[in-house]
């Protein structure tokens, strides 16, 4: 375990993406990593991904997950992208039920991914669409 959190500080140290965090005084209740899109059978000049969204179990149906995937989908749309893209474990029920919930859905990839034992990624997508104006814009 601690071999894989030095591998995140190293991570987020190089700043290959933009994170951000939510926290109450000092204290960690999630985080969201949004960035260009890494696949190479997607557009990556319209489509951006939401790396990863993290909550600490206590803040678990509190609003915070749904604040986070919003803001993710606001920066990915500010930067011009107009689908989003992320990954979620197979088996993950539980986030699979948020990101459908969000109006994300599975597009039919999926990938292997070996974290000492072979684990399915299924791929979900969302059009950004474009905000509406604001009156008197």
């Amino acid at each position: 375990m601690w071999t894989r959190a030095a591998r995140f500080r190293s991570w987020l140290a190089a700043g290959e993406a933009e994170n951000h965090v939510a926290e109450e005084d000092g204290e960690l209740w999630g985080w969201l990593t949004v960035d260009g899109c890494r696949d190479p059978d997607l557009d990556r000049q319209t489509t951006g991904e939401i790396w990863g969204i993290y909550l600490a179990p206590a803040q678990w149906h509190q609003g915070l997950g749904r604040t986070l995937c919003r803001y993710g989908e606001e920066i990915l749309r500010s930067r011009g992208y107009t689908v989003a893209i992320l990954w979620v474990f197979g088996g993950n029920e539980r986030a699979r039920r948020f990101y459908e919930a969000m109006g994300f859905f599975a597009d039919g990839v999926s990938k292997s991914l070996d974290f000492g034992a072979p684990l399915e990624a299924v791929r979900y997508r969302k059009a950004l669409g474009v905000e509406p104006a604001k009156s008197g814009e």
